[in-house]
C-alpha cells in the first residue's frame, strides 16, 4: 500500500494540474485563432521542429496512429502539411510542414502568452531552476 501524499506534495500536484489546464486552454484558444483544433495545432507544431513518420508523431503525442492520419489528412487539405518520402527509407512517408504550415506553427508559438507572461516574472535563475527540476521530475537529461 502506498502511503498518503503529504499536504505539500498534494498542493504541488494541484498547482501543476492548474498550470497544465491553463496551458491547454490557451493552446486551444490560439489554435482556434488559426481555424485549427488543439490536436491539429500540436501536430503542426511538432512537425515544424522536424518532419516525422506519422507513427512517430503518434508515439510522441501518445495517441493512436489512425488519429494522426486523420489529423494530417485535414492539415494536408488546408495546405499546411505535405507527405514526402523519407530520404533514409523511401518506403516511409514523412509528414512535413509546408511553408504556410511553418508560418502558422510560428504564429501559434508567438501567440501563446500564458506561459511567457508568468515565466517572465521569474528571474533567469528561477527559470533555470524550474527547468532543471521539471527535467529531473521527468527523467530527462539536462539540456
Amino acid at each position: 500500500m502506498t502511503p498518503r501524499a503529504d499536504p505539500l506534495t498534494v498542493e504541488v500536484v494541484e498547482l501543476i494540474g492548474d498550470v497544465v489546464a491553463r496551458y491547454y486552454e490557451e493552446y486551444e484558444h490560439a489554435a482556434a485563432g488559426h481555424s485549427l483544433t488543439g490536436a491539429q495545432a500540436r501536430v503542426l507544431s511538432l512537425l515544424s521542429a522536424e518532419p516525422l513518420p506519422m507513427r512517430k508523431v503518434a508515439q510522441r503525442l501518445k495517441c493512436e496512429p489512425s488519429n494522426i492520419t486523420g489529423i494530417v489528412d485535414r492539415l494536408e487539405s488546408r495546405g499546411l502539411v505535405e507527405r514526402r518520402p523519407d530520404p533514409a527509407d523511401r518506403r516511409v512517408k514523412l509528414a512535413a510542414p509546408t511553408t504556410e504550415g511553418a508560418r502558422t506553427a510560428e504564429a501559434l508559438r508567438t501567440s501563446l502568452d500564458f506561459a511567457r507572461e508568468p515565466l517572465g516574472r521569474l528571474t533567469v535563475a528561477e527559470r533555470t531552476l524550474l527547468k532543471q527540476l521539471l527535467q529531473r521530475m521527468l527523467g530527462v537529461a539536462p539540456g
